[in-house]
């Protein structure tokens, strides 16, 4: 006989900010989070300005939620990813925010930075969910929301 997850309490969506400067990326990770059929909320940030506003809830952002994780492309205009990623940990109240770095760079000296920045795990692109979910997953005290095939349609 099955369980019942009448008993179980709701989960919210996990709140997902993704700071990424390239629309093909962009795409790319929103249909690998659909394809992976994944409950989570995914928001972007199109720079480290943008993305460091939205955490901050500055104008336009104030009623944005607060990110239960960071999806961080290193290389970007404006404020790259090192950059945004040092000011995230030097902030007190978004420290504690674990963030992923997605991106393209594979340097051993850029990993290392990252890493040294605090970063919880490093993913290249091209994305691929599976990869993804994996390295998230291995984040203490995170946890990722799967939608099954009922929570789906």
């Amino acid at each position: 006989m099955a369980a019942s997850n009448a008993n179980q309490p709701a989960r919210r969506p996990v709140e997902i900010l993704l700071v990424d400067d390239d629309v093909g990326d962009v795409q790319l990770t929103l249909e690998a989070f659909e394809e992976g059929r994944l409950g989570n909320r995914l928001h972007v940030a199109a720079d480290g300005e943008k993305a460091l506003a939205f955490l901050r809830r500055e104008t336009p952002y104030e009623s944005a939620p607060r990110p239960d994780l960071i999806l961080l492309d290193l290389n970007m205009p404006r404020k790259g990813g090192h950059e945004v990623l040092a000011d995230l940990k030097a902030d007190p109240d978004l420290a504690t925010i674990p963030v992923a770095i997605v991106t393209g760079t594979v340097e051993e000296g850029e990993i290392l930075e990252a890493y040294n920045l605090g970063v919880a795990c490093y993913v290249t692109k091209p994305i691929d969910v599976t990869k993804l979910m994996i390295a998230v997953c291995s984040i203490p005290h995170f946890q990722v929301t799967v939608m099954t095939s009922e929570a789906a349609s």
